[in-house]
């Protein structure tokens, strides 16, 4: 949610509804809201409730890391929206500055599954506070024939992670991705590669700029292998792509926020939609297949890696806003490929070397430092290890209290 003209006119919306008698829950993630609580103060005093999630905490220092990236509205448990859309003007572009809109996709969804799109609202809602006082209704009557399956992912479970690869690996014809922050485990590549070498038609979409720098970096840096195996490889020409689908055999597809790479598989609350229907499948090709002409296809020449098309200019530096969270998962790329270079566990590949390179620039002028000014270095790390230690001891207090409370209740039961 950002404090620009959609937000706010969002918001509006949501305080008349409040004023109306129509109970209001926002939650939003603390990391990836631009809005303070001035914004949300006529929400407030309309009766309307507003929750932060995760916000930074002495007791969890690096909680803020594992976001609530789910992006979702459910409306009188009758219809609800599962999207990778957030509420920001930077996704309808700017006409006077000749920048279009932001390419999103989402789902209108009605029946059955709403009551699960509820329910995992409920379920963020209450790690942040109080459950919810008003529960989510009862399943509603079906509104059509589509089998769909709501997934409702939470840090550390890998559901939709382990879910990417059973379809990686069953697909027999067909699999198309869009992905706005491809940063591919291996195990994922590997399965992508196994697909395509099988005679399935791979197509993967992404970003050709971004709002986070260094994604196109580490996207680029994986694509060498994939493109060896036949996996086509596209980078939409438009300002930013911020989808997550993914169709495969003409009859399954997956809308919603979670983006192939270790932050959403493993580190966020994510959710999505699974829809198993012939017809939504096709539908799903098409726009992958449109999407394509709007965008450059990346090819291998010989040894080198290059775009079949000539690049669009890229973003402006005022129009480029990057994620921490985003970051931190190529961080995690960079640290995969030194630990290969280091311990010689696999291959490095031609396309990670300029990441080799700057890895082994920047360790070198950390060592420099280390040796120069040891200070710059020690205070960093004893400020972040004393706030660790301090939060250990306050989870373990509050949890010698629970343990002492829970212990006075069976007694005096």
């Amino acid at each position: 949610m950002s404090d620009d003209a959609v937000g706010r006119r969002f918001r509006d919306a949501l305080v008349a509804r409040a004023r109306a008698g129509v109970t209001v829950c926002v939650l939003v993630d603390w990391l990836g809201t631009r809005a303070g609580r001035g914004f949300w103060a006529p929400l407030l005093a309309a009766g309307g409730a507003v929750r932060v999630f995760n916000p930074p905490q002495l007791d969890a220092p690096f909680g803020w890391l594992s976001r609530d990236h789910r992006k979702a509205l459910v409306i009188d448990d009758r219809v609800a929206f599962i999207t990778g859309v957030c509420l920001s003007a930077r996704w309808e572009g700017d006409a006077a500055r000749g920048m279009a809109p932001w390419r999103d996709t989402g789902v209108a969804l009605e029946g059955p599954a709403v009551s699960a799109v509820a329910d995992a609202f409920a379920q963020t809602w209450a790690q942040v506070g109080p459950a919810l006082a008003v529960r989510p209704a009862a399943a509603p009557d079906a509104a059509g024939d589509v089998a769909v399956r709501v997934l409702a992912s939470e840090p550390a479970g890998a559901g939709v992670f382990r879910l990417d690869q059973l379809i990686a690996g069953l697909a027999q014809e067909t699999l198309f991705l869009t992905d706005a922050y491809f940063v591919g485990l291996a195990p994922y590549v590997q399965g992508l590669r196994a697909a395509a070498l099988d005679g399935v038609d791979v197509r993967l979409l992404v970003p050709g700029t971004s709002d986070v720098r260094v994604i196109p970096l580490l996207s680029r840096a994986g694509y060498r292998p994939l493109l060896e195996a036949g996996v086509r490889i596209f980078e939409w020409d438009g300002p930013m792509l911020h989808a997550k689908t993914a169709v495969a055999d003409g009859r399954w597809a997956r809308v919603g926020s979670t983006n192939l790479n270790l932050a959403s598989w493993v580190g966020n609350w994510e959710l999505d939609l699974v829809v198993e229907d012939a017809t939504f499948a096709a539908e799903m090709e098409t726009m992958h297949e449109a999407d394509l002409l709007h965008a450059t296809e990346i090819v291998l020449d010989g040894q080198r890696v290059r775009s079949r098309m000539r690049r669009p200019a890229r973003l402006t530096p005022a129009a480029v806003r990057g994620s921490a969270r985003v970051a931190a998962v190529g961080a995690l790329r960079v640290g995969a490929t030194i630990g290969a270079a280091i311990s010689r566990r696999r291959t490095l590949e031609p396309a990670e070397a300029r990441v080799a390179a700057l890895a082994g620039a920047l360790l070198l002028a950390v060592s420099v430092i280390a040796l120069l000014w040891p200070v710059v270095l020690a205070l960093p790390l004893a400020v972040v290890t004393g706030w660790v230690a301090i939060s250990l001891f306050v989870q373990g207090w509050r949890l010698r209290l629970r343990g002492r409370a829970a212990r006075d209740t069976r007694t005096t039961r």
